[in-house]
């Protein structure tokens, strides 16, 4: 990384914290003016941030994300919903084999093996 894009990034990480602190300077009455400050403190950052080499290749990174999400076939209704039931049957089966062996091996350490059934 440049020294360019590391004081780019100092900047923008001071932007953030220049609108915090201002945020929490301003009167509580004027809460517009704090959520401004706030607001403009990030964007700026942002903006900074945007000029950097990171920052224009995580954008970059965001369009390429964007066009392969398009890409992808969702299921229909009927399909999202027979899944969803084969979950629940799956899980449901699942908790009564957990319960089984979770009673059998109580009843076999606790009952048999130790007698402190009676």
């Amino acid at each position: 990384m440049e020294m360019q894009d590391k004081f780019k990034l100092t900047l923008a990480g001071l932007l953030v914290v220049a609108g915090i602190v201002g945020f929490y300077m301003l009167p509580v009455e004027q809460g517009v003016l704090r959520i401004l400050a706030f607001v403009l403190g990030v964007g700026l950052a942002v903006a900074v941030v945007w000029m950097s080499r990171p920052g224009k290749h995580f954008v970059a990174y965001a369009n390429d994300s964007v066009l392969e999400a398009r890409k992808v076939v969702w299921p229909t209704r009927k399909e999202a919903m027979q899944m969803t039931g084969l979950v629940f049957v799956f899980v449901l089966i699942l908790a009564l084999f957990m319960w089984m062996v979770d009673s059998g091996l109580s009843w076999l350490f606790y009952d048999v093996l130790l007698g402190r059934g009676k």
